[in-house]
Order: C-alpha cells, then sequence, then structure tokens
C-alpha cells in the first residue's frame, strides 16, 4: 500500500512542479506594467523588479487574490 501512495504522491509532485514551470514561462514573457492594471496607480520600480511581469500594483493583487476583484 505504502508504495502506491509514494508513486501517486511523486507522480502529483512531478504534476505540480511541471505547472509551476509553465506559469513561471508565461508570466516571464509579459513585461511588467508601470502603472496598476485595476487602479491606474504607478507600480513601485522595486516591485516591477522583483515580479516580473506583475500587472497589479501590492494592493490590487492582494484583493485580486483574495477574489475581492
Amino acid at each position: 500500500m505504502a508504495d502506491e501512495i509514494d508513486k501517486a504522491q511523486a507522480a502529483d509532485l512531478a504534476h505540480t512542479e511541471a505547472a509551476i514551470k509553465r506559469h513561471a514561462a508565461n508570466r516571464s514573457h509579459r513585461e511588467s506594467r508601470k502603472h496598476c492594471f485595476t487602479c491606474g496607480e504607478r507600480i513601485d520600480e522595486a516591485r516591477r523588479l522583483a515580479v516580473s511581469g506583475c500587472q497589479r500594483c501590492v494592493e490590487c493583487q492582494g484583493q485580486f487574490e483574495r477574489g475581492l476583484q
């Protein structure tokens, strides 16, 4: 039984890692916006450099991830 569970966990981990790599590859092709997609405020240079392809300011991104936007 343990072998089956180990195999399932390994397959799940491989699937998750592949999804993360695809997501990262898609984000890196996008240029970071200078102004937030949602509120239009200027996005700090530090955020633009730290988060490749960012589209929202920190506040709006937080609201977006919580499903508030």
